[in-house]
């Protein structure tokens, strides 16, 4: 992508600003979370303009809004925020949630410390690789029938608990309980949900990954407390999404949304913003469609996790409870939420995009699990498979400001392509295993466009967002051995 030519307004050290004027038509600013050093990644693509092109939504609220782990996506920036008041003509659209619908993070604690697992780490890392699947059109052993199918659509990551995978205190820290009502089969095409047989408890490929870590830095007692998070706990982080069934969700909606830009008379930019008000029947179809999706990943990564404990059971000869395998919390990266907010003084149902975004909700918000309000929600950032990963909370700053909205990862610096024409993958094992990193892959491509030069440094990410104050830092993470697809 060639270089963008926008000049920032500068807001502070943090916040940067693209003015109404920059293009005749946008409703609302755009607004970026970065600092000096990322604006010279972020400048590299054409993201910014995307930030601009989003601002002209109908019924968008407040601004275009960039997280600083944002990068180049379809139609709108990854990293991207945009809510749509929904009284105002508001729409949703297909691009404006991206193609791995509720692609997303778990957080399990162990009570295991680092000497308890450093001479079975090398065992652990090859079980997991082996029991749980991994890679483009991997298949689970978790095999359902044509009416279980829907039954995972609607009841999402209950189903998987019902089934014998998990427990009710899984769904109690999992986002929406890992059942988002709505959900509609019935606005779900036959090519989609041939797409999604046989991939339930399956990781994928590209940047999903499956990581065993240890906690190396503290920066909130109180909400570590809260946690029960310690120095050198080991912790599993698992990033998996809605495989092929959202993705097909996403291409079947991008289309039919086209035609919805000349029968609602909606102007935009760029045709992968296409999109229909919240209250057509276009989007009352993508919207059913797409909590589908939605629910289908919470029930994969809730079946992941399980295959994950019976993993750790083999190797270490214990329960998963005696191992103290809890979930501490699972949040959405790419979806549509109808939630209220607060604009210009006044409480507004919203439509809130977030596409490689995370909700950051902050203390005392009813939405949070009652052992979390004190402290705010929790928030999983995972960096590359070479440096760090975050745990962080939510903030009051973030309600104001984001829409109760934070980063969701590290963000591409080289695209797949460039990573795979510039990175040796066997350097770069040798390398991670010469910082103590155990890696497992089903494909040697996924290595190079996973390596930790194909992304921003996370820390700096994470920087920029607590410095902001959209988001308050927990604990960081170092990784010990990672499960790729």
């Amino acid at each position: 992508m060639s270089e963008s030519s926008i000049q920032l307004e500068k807001i502070d050290n943090y916040r940067w600003r693209i003015p109404k004027s920059y293009k005749p038509g946008m409703r609302v600013p755009g607004l970026i979370y970065a600092d000096e050093k990322l604006l010279e990644s972020i400048y590299q693509d054409k993201a910014l303009e995307q930030v601009a092109n989003v601002a002209f939504l109908p019924g968008i609220v407040k601004a275009s809004i960039a997280m600083p782990d944002i990068h180049w996506g379809y139609g709108m920036p990854i990293g991207g925020v945009a809510a749509t008041d929904i009284e105002e003509d508001g729409v949703v659209g297909a691009g404006l949630v991206g193609y791995d619908i509720n692609c997303g993070v778990r957080l399990l604690k162990t009570n295991l410390q680092h000497e308890d697992i450093k001479d079975k780490l090398e065992n652990l890392i090859y079980r997991l690789f082996s029991d749980v699947p991994a890679g483009v059109g991997s298949h689970g052993d978790i095999r359902v029938g044509a009416k279980e199918e829907k039954e995972i659509l609607i009841k999402g990551a209950r189903w998987a608990v019902e089934k014998g995978f998990g427990t009710e205190d899984d769904l109690e820290c999992t986002e929406e309980n890992g059942e988002m009502p709505g959900a509609d089969p019935q606005a779900v095409s036959e090519r989609a949900f041939q797409r999604g047989k046989a991939q339930s408890g399956t990781l994928g490929s590209g940047n999903h990954f499956l990581e065993v870590q240890i906690i190396d830095q503290l920066y909130d007692r109180q909400a570590c407390d809260t946690l029960g998070l310690n120095l050198g706990q080991v912790m599993v982080m698992i990033h998996s999404g809605s495989r092929g069934f959202g993705y097909q969700i996403c291409e079947d909606y991008s289309r039919k949304m086209v035609e919805s830009l000349a029968k609602y008379k909606i102007n935009v930019p760029d045709r992968q913003l296409a999109c229909a008000p919240v209250n057509s029947s276009e989007a009352k179809a993508y919207l059913g469609a797409m909590r589908c999706a939605a629910n289908y990943a919470w029930a994969n990564r809730q079946c992941l996790m399980h295959l994950t404990r019976q993993a750790f059971e083999k190797v270490f000869g214990l329960s998963w409870q005696k191992l103290g395998m809890f979930l501490i919390y699972d949040v959405a990266h790419n979806i549509a939420k109808i939630e209220t907010h607060r604009v210009n003084g006044q409480d507004k149902k919203l439509c809130v995009h977030r596409k490689g975004a995370t909700r950051a909700f902050g203390p005392g918000h009813p939405d949070i699990p009652e052992r979390y309000r004190k402290i705010g929600q929790p928030v999983i950032i995972p960096g590359d498979m070479g440096r760090n990963s975050y745990l962080l909370v939510g903030t009051e700053k973030a309600m104001q400001e984001t829409f109760g909205s934070t980063c969701h990862g590290a963000g591409r610096l080289k695209s797949r392509t460039a990573a795979l024409k510039a990175i040796n993958s066997d350097m770069l094992l040798k390398e991670l295993r010469s910082k103590g990193i155990i890696v497992k892959a089903s494909g040697r491509n996924t290595l190079a466009e996973e390596a930790p030069m194909a992304y921003k440094d996370v820390n700096d990410v994470v920087d920029v967002v607590a410095n902001a104050g959209i988001g308050k830092r927990v604990c960081r993470m170092r990784p010990l051995g990672v499960v790729k697809g």
